[in-house]
């Protein structure tokens, strides 16, 4: 790809729609993106994967897919995932700007929830197209998590003029995209964090009182419970969210009486 020209090989506008992808990480998350992308007729020309367990779960998500170094797999592909822990975010996009890895036109989509286009800086001096897109979700790594994708909502931010390119590819992937502000994307990460660590310890505690007096599958008792309370939870979180929408709509009409 160094030897065509960036503006023939990675301008949106001109592309057939389908992209090489590369995907830089192969734990739970980058795997399953990967695979949701294929299905979507993406072409997946490679995946980053150090440890053993990451190479066994590229395999089985991504049959097939070469496991390449950074440097070749960022030359290969017209959009790069990096899904990478948050922690290591900046100095892997700092330090693949230092060695001229980044190319002009390239797309590049980061997951991590609390970050948004900000820390893709080094890469957009290069000439990328930033986005950041996080699944509201808890991955498992393996090809259950593709149709739990179906419906989930992604957080996407983006510069206004390629935000369409961020929400197609939620889409894509089976999807809902929400906007999140850049300044707000500490406030969503902390609400994702919030939900899955109390749901994941409220669990443990409740399955633990009953395994304690001798409950075989704890789990299989609680199952209906939890699901129910959890989904008359966020009805309730709709239904007041909906109260808002309607009551400031009557506000602006100059509705109401009380």
């Amino acid at each position: 790809m160094r030897g065509q020209s960036p503006q023939a090989s990675h301008n949106p506008s001109e592309r057939s729609g389908r992209l090489g992808v590369g995907i830089v990480g192969a734990g739970r998350v980058g795997p399953v993106l990967g695979a949701a992308l294929a299905g979507a007729g993406h072409a997946i020309v490679g995946i980053s994967a150090i440890s053993e367990a990451s190479r066994d779960r590229a395999d089985a998500m991504l049959p097939g897919v070469p496991i390449l170094e950074i440097p070749e797999l960022i030359e290969r592909s017209e959009l790069v995932i990096l899904a990478v822990p948050e922690s290591e975010l900046a100095s892997l996009i700092e330090g693949l700007a230092a060695t001229g890895a980044w190319q002009a036109g390239q797309l590049v989509l980061h997951t991590a929830p609390g970050l948004g286009i900000k820390v893709l800086a080094p890469a957009m001096a290069a000439g990328v197209i930033p986005l950041a897109v996080h699944p509201a979700m808890q991955f498992t790594g393996t090809s259950v998590d593709l149709s739990r994708l179906a419906g989930c909502y992604f957080a996407v931010t983006a510069p206004s003029p390629v935000l369409p390119i961020g929400q197609a590819l939620v889409v894509e992937m089976g999807g809902e995209p929400v906007v999140v502000a850049e300044g707000d994307r500490k406030v969503y990460a902390e609400a994702i964090e919030t939900a899955t660590t109390f749901s994941r310890a409220i669990v443990d505690q409740a399955t633990g009182l009953l395994a304690g007096i001798g409950f075989d599958s704890p789990g299989s008792v609680l199952g209906p419970l939890v699901r129910s309370a959890v989904e008359n939870a966020l009805q309730r979180a709709r239904g007041n969210a909906e109260s808002t929408a309607v009551s400031g709509l009557e506000d602006d009409l100059g509705l109401r009486f009380d």
